[in-house]
């Protein structure tokens, strides 16, 4: 009982405060304990967090480069293409150009031959022609073209009839890869 008279109300009172203190200390290591394995797996967490956006910004740039070579490639393969038909046109063009010239120089040859000559290649005698059919047939040859404006007529029409065929050949060409020129 000696001890009991030693404690007055203070050193009771100072013996629950340390009590007190004690278990408070004791809640604080639990709670730090706690909060730190907290921040460890927060910390994992952020870290993961980090590593897949900069995997997702890497995989990002990787399509945009892979993107931007499929581009150069389409682009090249597409101006290889529009050449080969910019060639083919200039050169069907040209060619169609001299056959239709070289036909209408073949006319006009024959033309003037027959007109000098109208007997002539005749494998018989042919009686004269009245004066009535001869009229239609210069009635007929009133409504056509002069020689030279046929010629421009069909100049004009197989540089219209190259272009268009050039235009469906260009637009084959521009659409995607794989997709073939006529």
């Amino acid at each position: 009982m000696s001890l009991l008279r030693l404690l007055n109300a203070q050193g009771i009172a100072g013996l629950c405060a340390a009590l007190a203190l004690a278990i408070l200390l004791v809640i604080q290591k639990g709670e730090t304990r706690h909060w730190k394995r907290q921040s460890g797996q927060f910390e994992q967490s952020f870290r993961a967090g980090q590593a897949a956006f900069a995997t997702t910004v890497a995989d990002y740039r990787a399509a945009a480069a892979r993107a931007e070579r499929d581009d150069l490639a389409n682009k090249a393969r597409v101006e290889a293409g529009q050449r080969a038909i910019n060639e083919r046109t200039v050169h069907d063009f040209e060619a169609h150009l001299a056959d239709a010239r070289a036909r209408a120089g073949r006319l006009r040859v024959e033309a003037a031959a027959a007109a000098a000559d109208p007997g002539a290649g005749a494998s018989a005698p042919v009686p004269g022609l009245p004066a009535a059919p001869a009229a239609a047939a210069d009635a007929a040859g009133k409504d056509r073209l002069p020689p030279a404006d046929a010629l421009v007529a069909t100049e004009q029409a197989i540089q219209l009839d190259e272009l268009i065929k050039w235009v469906k050949r260009q637009s084959a060409t521009a659409g995607p890869p794989g997709r073939a020129a006529e």
